[in-house]
């Protein structure tokens, strides 16, 4: 649940509270710790690194967990055995390490690196290479080196800071789960920074890495390429090279330092031992994978708040379309009408009540799977939902959908058969139709408001503990569902 996130950054405030610690190595991975680590960096202030705990080799054939979500899809088709299964669940993940594809603990990875709260090279570093134990040890030499100085993370990160991190999320085809935690750090650091920043930054912006899941290579090959400076270093003309970053120095300073002390010089020799170049798997700026950025925030009646996609990777098919709705009040309930063939070329399926508010807001990741590896599903209907998605998830998939069900956001009200008209290039997401029956928008607005006014709020889910507190004060999820008090 994405409640874990605060929890984690609450602990931080409580223990920098309780010690006069002179600053703090703070060492992370995953989805909701590196996030959760930028936040209370933001929050206590004292001086501060964030150290990688490694990213997870890739097993045999180069298989990589979020495959797996797949594999399940497609034994419950019966398109693989259970024993095949098996394997695969028994060989996707052969070290520690975060999951070696793009999904949300790499690309948070990254942007701390992009933000410049951790040394220059460092993201993503696989955890069983030695070069992670040495930058462990320049972290703690540094940070002391900060605490001496009182250079202090607030001194360091500004709208600057954060418009960089973006450009490179652009570049990277970062997580849409971003969307929650960027706006999360920034509102941690005093900075306003939300949904509509990403959209616009994203905007003819440069796409140039080829890892999973939109991608070819494992997250690992991301390291050995040359990993967020060889990034930097290709879209560097639209960078705040100015922006000052842990080491004391900005960013122009960094990448400078880098190619002269032969840091790219030795990521090649990475790729040479597996036998492909850094440009397999960055692609130079001239030469991008695309140019309008990796995802889009859409609006319209069904979600004035927003809604989030990432469409590179998403069937192009999908990029407008007309379908039919079928709404789900949770996951459990869709993913079985998927798996069974009830949902039909043609469908908008909605998950709804799983925003932040709702349930604490989880993936949607194995319904997210089971449609996207269905050869025929995969391009034909839309997977629409007030929660989120992993960071693996591919496919036509709109998550994040504000104001949330829970909340009477319009996604509470849709019925089946009403006809939604997704349009990514206008970043429009409509109801345009009742019962398969196109109308004006003046009619869909009166119907609406009918419905509203038949609509009843849901008994709470939780009644007691941390997720009671966090259906309570969330945010919404285009302001990163922080905890608002």
């Amino acid at each position: 649940s994405l409640a874990s996130r605060d929890t984690i950054a609450n602990m931080i405030e409580i223990h920098a509270g309780a010690t006069p610690f002179d600053g703090g190595v703070f060492v992370s991975s995953c989805d909701k710790a590196v996030p959760a680590h930028l936040m209370g960096i933001g929050r206590v202030n004292m001086p501060a690194i964030l150290v990688t705990g490694g990213v997870m080799d890739a097993g045999p054939d180069l298989l990589t967990l979020e495959q797996i979500g797949m594999y399940s899809a497609q034994c419950s088709r019966g398109e693989i055995t259970p024993e095949q299964l098996t394997w695969y669940k028994q060989h996707a993940c052969p070290s520690c390490g975060a999951c070696s594809f793009m999904g949300t603990a790499s690309t948070m990875q990254v942007m701390g690196e992009a933000l410049g709260l951790m040394l220059p090279g460092t993201a993503l570093m696989p955890a069983t290479c030695e070069d992670l134990r040495e930058a462990a040890r320049q972290a703690g030499r540094q940070v002391m080196n900060l605490a001496r100085q009182g250079i202090r993370p607030r001194d360091i990160i500004t709208v600057d800071s954060f418009e960089n991190a973006l450009m490179v999320h652009a570049a990277i085809s970062g997580s849409t789960n971003s969307l929650l935690h960027i706006p999360a750090i920034a509102h941690e650091f005093g900075i306003q920074f939300d949904a509509e920043m990403f959209d616009r930054l994203h905007r003819n912006a440069h796409y140039l890495l080829d890892i999973r899941p939109a991608g070819k290579w494992p997250a690992q090959y991301f390291y050995y390429a040359g990993g967020v400076p060889r990034i930097m270093e290709e879209i560097r003309s639209v960078l705040h090279l100015d922006a000052m970053t842990v080491t004391g120095k900005t960013l122009g300073e960094n990448l400078d330092d880098l190619k002269r002390t032969g840091f790219f010089d030795k990521c090649d020799g990475y790729c040479a031992k597996v036998g492909i170049t850094w440009q397999d798997v960055i692609h130079p700026y001239d030469k991008a994978i695309g140019t309008h950025g990796a995802i889009a925030i859409l609006r319209g009646n069904l979600a004035p708040g927003g809604a989030v996609i990432k469409h590179t990777a998403c069937p192009k098919e999908m990029f407008h379309a007309v379908l039919r709705a079928r709404p789900f009040d949770s996951e459990e309930e869709c993913l079985d009408a998927v798996l069974k063939h009830k949902v039909q070329k043609g469908d908008a399926v909605f998950i709804r009540y799983e925003g932040p508010k709702g349930s604490g807001m989880p993936e949607m990741f194995y319904t997210s799977e089971a449609i996207s590896s269905d050869k025929e599903l995969g391009k034909s209907i839309a997977l629409i939902t007030d929660g989120r998605f992993s960071g693996a998830s591919t496919g036509p998939v709109i998550g994040h959908c504000s104001p949330e069900a829970v909340d009477g956001g319009p996604i509470a009200l849709v019925e089946e058969g009403d006809l939604i008209e997704i349009d990514v290039k206008e970043r429009k997401l409509n109801i345009i139709g009742i019962a398969g029956e196109r109308k004006s928008m003046e009619e869909i607005d009166a119907i609406l408001k009918e419905r509203r006014q038949n609509w009843k709020p849901r008994e709470p889910k939780y009644k007691k503990g941390v997720l009671r507190l966090f259906s309570l004060h969330a945010a919404s999820p285009m302001k990163g569902a922080y905890l608002e008090y």
